[in-house]
């Protein structure tokens, strides 16, 4: 392998705006499939609903059923002036609150935006029944926070959310500011999303509808679940020239014993396992032992996959197109090789497809 491939350059691309989808398609599973099979030398193009075609019966497909919170709040500080909150995780709760009062308080790392930062100690109003509390200032943008809410009603803090806070919608999405619609709240969640945790959906399994789910189980393929909350690291750009050198963020992650003797026992009879998304795909492997078993696991997952590693579990992988000089892109250029990769991203952009969230799907098969 040359030391280019490890260059940040050799993994940037020419998107036109245009490509870049801002709103997801009228149906889930109506969205383009581009497929790169490893026999066939130029890419297939499909429909998304067209993906259970290349499903055997005896294969496992595994999902992320993390749930994306509203984590944008827009509100006014103490002088008036206009901020943005956007919370970086789910505020975890404190214990201890006084009993006789009908507030309570969860702690937060979060993005604060104004045309003024706010001062420590001072508070931030987002409604009647919900306010911050600025805790410390980072020099990176980042606050810590104690959210203060009201529990009046046996309201809980992600109902409270749902009510004032707003989808975090990727910043290439170009709306105006407080323009998610009801239909973001449904279409930038999957239809499988569980454990709440999640500032930006696992987009591979926005394209799975309720139908297309079905048609795949009926076809007699199991489906497995993992969790990876996502979190704000995964829209950081790569700020090092050699991506050897790159930081990469830890997120939290879940596989239960269930899951893990699913995908062995897949494994040990011969089929495939196939990964809807990044986040599962990373998941996986850092599950694995070096002779490729998957072991139950929950905590922070801090591996960085890029050119030159090797996969131990996941034979396919459902994706999206991902950003230029992405960890993303070095993540599918792992498993399906860079030029390869960048020739499809090309062929993409020639045919019109469309880029990120909301865009279209790739299914790249190293195991036909």
């Amino acid at each position: 392998m040359t030391e280019y491939m490890y260059q940040l350059e050799a993994y940037d691309y020419d998107l036109p705006p245009e490509r870049i989808a801002q709103f997801p398609t009228p149906q889930r599973d109506q969205s383009r499939l581009l497929v790169l099979e490893s026999d066939i030398p130029t890419p297939t193009h499909r429909c998304f609903s067209d993906i259970v075609d290349y499903l055997r019966d005896t294969d496992l497909l595994v999902v992320n059923t993390t749930k994306v919170f509203p984590a944008r709040l827009l509100g006014i500080k103490e002088t008036g002036g206009k901020v943005e909150l956007f919370l970086l995780h789910l505020p975890t709760s404190l214990p201890g609150s006084n009993p006789a009062s009908d507030w309570t308080e969860a702690t937060a790392t979060a993005l604060i935006k104004s045309s003024k930062r706010p001062k420590v100690g001072s508070l931030l109003h987002f409604g009647k029944h919900l306010q911050a509390r600025v805790d410390g200032l980072t020099g990176d943008g980042k606050a810590e926070v104690t959210l203060r809410y009201s529990t009046q009603g046996a309201r809980t803090l992600e109902a409270l959310l749902q009510d004032y806070g707003q989808v975090p919608l990727p910043p290439y999405i170009n709306r105006m500011q407080g323009d998610d619609s009801a239909d973001d709240r449904l279409r930038y969640q999957t239809r499988y999303a569980r454990q709440t945790g999640s500032v930006a959906a696992p987009t591979a399994g926005l394209h799975f509808s309720d139908a297309l789910l079905k048609r795949i189980r009926d076809k007699g393929v199991q489906i497995a679940t993992i969790v990876l909350h996502v979190g704000y690291g995964t829209f950081s750009p790569v700020r090092t020239e050699d991506i050897r050198e790159h930081r990469i963020h830890r997120e939290w992650v879940e596989i239960s014993r269930e899951t893990a003797e699913q995908i062995n026992r897949t494994k040990a009879g011969g089929g495939r396992i196939w990964a809807v998304g990044t986040t599962t795909a990373r998941t996986l492997e850092f599950a694995a032992t070096p002779c490729g078993e998957v072991q139950s696991v929950t905590g922070e997952c801090g591996l960085y996959i890029y050119p030159g590693f090797t996969f131990r579990v996941i034979d396919n992988l459902i994706t999206n197109f991902h950003l230029p000089k992405s960890s993303l892109l070095f993540l599918v250029s792992a498993l399906a090789g860079r030029e390869r990769i960048l020739a499809a991203y090309q062929e993409a952009i020639d045919r019109n497809y469309r880029f990120f969230s909301y865009g279209d799907a790739m299914a790249i098969m190293t195991r036909d």
